[in-house]
């Protein structure tokens, strides 16, 4: 595949929140930042190009989060990529606290939670942020403080749509009572599948499915194992199979593959365009 074909459409649509049209491979920020997705990249240039060239390869839904750096990433997408395009939709989230590298404390007190939904409104540069996601439910906190806050944002018009991470469907249905939950980001790949009964919950409802750590396959990327026989059928690897698989896997799926390089995200985008058959798809989940 030529870098002139490499392409984010093959991989479809979905409306979020049955109103906002996004691609379905999209793009995560959180490997923009440094060490224990704590400060600036090593290389802040190549970040820059990494977000323009997804945009370039037809992404238009972004994934960040005000404890990336914290901060960092939504910062980087500013600089980037504002003013933004029409139809870019930027996803971000709070409700974790950082206490230095790979160290993550979850706060959902409504007043943090406020504050940093205007924080984002102010490094991203815009007057409403897309998706506002939890990206922790505080258990401390009663849900209905949490999610009510989130309510008032939307109504102000800070926000567009609210979505939730790491959650259960009790979860879901919980948080429901008090908005629309449009999304829900959980940890899912080929490999990893505790969710399922969550994306099945997400399909039926019309609820995005964000799968973090998308392209984690562990023992199945290992040479000779069902998936690396057919990535090398494709003339892929095993991360865009794994890719290509969540695509398949439901519409309601919407990956996000982060990288902190050009190189890498393009062999990410390219697998928008590997088709599996029905018989590889279920070898891949037989195999998991």
């Amino acid at each position: 595949m030529t870098d002139a074909t490499i392409s984010a459409s093959p991989s479809g649509t979905f409306l979020l929140g049955g109103d906002l049209p996004v691609t379905r491979l999209g793009f995560g920020s959180m490997r923009l930042t440094g060490d224990g997705v704590w400060g600036d990249p090593r290389d802040p240039d190549e970040a820059v190009r990494v977000l323009r060239r997804s945009v370039e390869l037809g992404v238009d839904f972004i994934d960040t989060a005000d404890s990336y750096g914290p901060f960092t990433a939504e910062l980087l997408i500013k600089k980037a990529l504002h003013p933004y395009p029409e139809n870019l939709v930027i996803a971000t989230k709070a409700g974790f606290t950082r206490q230095g590298p790979g160290r993550w404390t979850p706060v959902g007190r409504p007043e943090y939670l406020r504050q940093q939904a205007e924080l984002s409104l102010r490094h991203l540069g815009v007057d409403r942020i897309d998706l506002f996601q939890l990206h922790r439910i505080d258990r401390a906190v009663p849900l209905a403080d949490q999610i009510g806050e989130l309510k008032a944002l939307q109504d102000e018009g800070k926000i567009r749509h609210i979505g939730l991470s790491e959650v259960s469907v009790a979860d879901v249905e919980a948080a429901s009572k008090f908005a629309d939950i449009v999304s829900v980001q959980n940890r899912y790949n080929v490999g990893e599948r505790s969710a399922e009964d969550l994306l099945d919950y997400s399909a039926e409802h019309g609820i995005g499915f964000i799968p973090w750590a998308p392209l984690a396959s562990g023992p199945l990327a290992r040479e000779g194992s069902s998936l690396s026989r057919i990535a090398r059928d494709h003339g892929a690897t095993p991360a865009q199979l794994a890719l290509a698989w969540l695509l398949k896997r439901s519409p309601v799926m919407l990956p996000i593959p982060g990288t902190s390089t050009v190189a890498h995200l393009e062999q990410n985008i390219a697998a928008a365009s590997i088709k599996l058959t029905d018989a590889e798809y279920d070898t891949l989940a037989k195999a998991a």
